[in-house]
């Protein structure tokens, strides 16, 4: 038995949902693709797939196989161009992994001029909802400097960038803009929940270093553990917020978001790509983490700029 052939017929036979357009898919008969899946099936003593009249789906074995089979199919196509000299063929599945406030705001923009530049890399993007991200099955996890991980991957920073604190024109035309710290006070100011943390004051940071900090007592009129609604509410005109620029970068550039009493920010953070280390990184992840670092690199340039006038 060729078992590396059954492998990549077991996983298009799961990815096309029948023997038929698995065989179409590889040009193969149908008899022969049916013949490797039943071979790898008897190597391994439990079967892999539950054959209906409709459909054709992975057993429970087969799901936990197939899992790991994704991973190690791409692992020899990425060792296989990288010593026959064809990493330079940029094409195939890219799996990515991010957070969901990152994912619409970050990597989403960053995907039309991508894609246009290298039409035969297909995009699989998922979102990190909640617990460890699941950086094995991904070539790219993007996530905060402040995530922990674990140790044996690798993590390259991507944008580093100030929280600002920032509102929609529309909000300080009828509220008026806050000229001073403390004019904070009697604003609408949208407050993300931080574990540990109060909601009821704000701590403004001088990006000099220069000044001490200054600690604005609020009362926040929307308090969210989700980062995507206190933005979304903030372009909306619900009130003031505090974002990572690398975020509102995009609005402050077109002037739906203004910065609010710039300089001063509350924090800053970092935006990370993780991978395993023991992984052989493809190429089409390397040019897409150039890509968005290089476009993340002129959009905050757009905001600096903005939140300076």
């Amino acid at each position: 038995m060729d078992r590396l052939k059954s492998m990549r017929v077991f996983q298009a036979v799961v990815d096309e949902g029948g023997f038929a357009a698995a065989a179409r898919r590889l040009d193969l008969d149908p008899a022969v693709v049916t013949r490797l899946v039943a071979d790898l099936e008897q190597h391994l003593g439990t079967p892999l797939l539950q054959r209906t009249t409709r459909r054709v789906a992975p057993t429970p074995a087969g799901e936990a196989y197939g899992a790991r089979l994704r991973t190690i199919l791409a692992e020899i196509d990425e060792a296989d161009a990288s010593v026959s000299g064809h990493a330079h063929e940029l094409r195939g599945l890219l799996r990515i992994l991010a957070l969901p406030v990152m994912a619409n705001h970050v990597l989403a923009p960053a995907l039309p001029a991508f894609m246009e530049r290298y039409p035969e890399i297909q995009i699989d993007l998922r979102s990190l909802v909640a617990g460890e991200p699941a950086l094995e099955d991904h070539d790219l996890t993007f996530v905060g400097g402040n995530v922990p991980l674990p140790a044996d991957v690798v993590v390259r920073e991507v944008a580093s960038s100030d929280i600002v604190l920032c509102a929609a024109p529309g909000y300080l035309r009828h509220h008026g803009t806050p000229r001073q710290a403390a004019d904070l006070g009697s604003h609408r100011i949208l407050k993300q929940r931080m574990p540990g943390l109060s909601s009821d004051r704000l701590t403004l940071q001088h990006p000099s270093g220069e000044l001490p900090p200054l600690v604005v007592p609020v009362q926040p009129a929307v308090v969210s553990d989700n980062t995507d609604a206190l933005l979304r509410a903030t372009l909306e005109g619900a009130g003031i917020s505090s974002q990572p620029q690398h975020l509102v970068a995009p609005y402050m550039a077109s002037g739906q978001l203004r910065a609010v009493l710039a300089p001063w920010i509350t924090g800053c953070v970092t935006l990370v790509a993780a991978y395993p280390g023991r992984r052989f990184l493809p190429a089409r992840a390397r040019v897409f983490l150039d890509h968005l670092a290089g476009k993340l690199e002129v959009s905050l340039g757009r905001a600096r700029a903005a939140c300076r006038r």
